[in-house]
């Protein structure tokens, strides 16, 4: 919410990154409220959350409509990342705000359609037959359909991204350094990459691995869901709690952590003060 509230109340960071900060942060803002509201419905009643219900294809469709619009977020920054550093070698294409709108369009419009499915009958509510054990009433094979592309996308497309603009980085501050020209400044943005790619990396592998696992161990189970009780739901609740950590880590990565949205936000705060004191005169 505070990078949502940032990022409307300041003109000038209508940006075409700033526009996918924003739509990442509303992303996780959806993960963490359908999150909350499967946690309301596990307290109140514990079984519709193991055996499944009617009342939870609702909340696990939002939940996973968040996930994959979170999960094209981070694809789409890293590919506006990627011809953001290029765009001198591409002189001819530049990302625009208008690009960056169309691409959030596409990213909700194809989560929710994928998202969607189980509400449009792709469920497993009036059969036992391929019935996920540990997310009913979803079936296994839609799980396993929206997982398996989705997790290869989250984790190839960024890795070439970022070591593309590396490589790409590496091969300008060698250029400049041949023709005897400072190379401080692509040393200290090659660094900030390669770090900002590392934690990227090991917070999708932190908060998504263990979603696959479960899935792919959900295919392969041919128990029943009281032999699992409780082992398999507390590793279950355990991958949720993991990518509601995903959703905390993403703003601190990709806009807590830059300069000129911390100054925006301070300024705003400053403001807010001032205001405040003027009314008291």
């Amino acid at each position: 919410c505070t990078v949502i509230f940032t990022r409307l109340a300041t003109k000038d960071l209508h940006k075409p990154i700033s526009i996918l900060f924003c739509n990442l942060a509303v992303s996780d803002l959806f993960t963490s409220f359908s999150g909350f509201w499967i946690s309301v419905l596990f307290i109140t009643n514990p079984d519709i959350t193991i055996f499944g219900s009617k009342d939870t294809l609702a909340p696990y469709a939002l939940y996973t409509t968040s996930i994959l619009s979170t999960i094209y977020n981070l694809v789409s920054i890293g590919v506006e990342r990627y011809l953001a550093v290029a765009k001198s070698m591409r002189t001819r294409f530049r990302v625009a705000r208008n690009h960056s709108i169309a691409v959030v369009f596409i990213n909700w419009l194809l989560a929710f359609f994928l998202g969607c499915l189980p509400l449009m009958g792709w469920n497993c509510l009036h059969k036992e037959e391929k019935v996920s054990v540990l997310y009913s009433p979803f079936c296994v094979d839609y799980l396993i359909f929206i997982s398996i592309p989705n997790v290869v996308a989250a984790f190839i497309i960024p890795l070439f991204t970022y070591l593309r603009i590396i490589i790409i980085l590496r091969r300008r501050k060698l250029r400049m350094k041949a023709c005897g020209q400072a190379t401080g400044t692509y040393k200290s943005a090659e660094t900030q990459v390669a770090r900002t790619s590392i934690f990227i990396w090991l917070l999708a592998l932190i908060s998504y691995a263990p979603f696959f696992a479960g899935v792919i161990f959900d295919a392969t189970n041919q128990r029943c869901h009281i032999d699992l009780y409780p082992g398999v739901y507390i590793f279950r609740n355990c991958t949720a709690v993991l990518i509601t950590i995903n959703c905390l880590g993403n703003p601190l990565i990709y806009t807590l952590k830059l300069k000129t949205l911390g100054a925006k936000l301070k300024a705003l705060s400053c403001l807010s003060v001032g205001r405040v004191r003027a009314c008291a005169i």
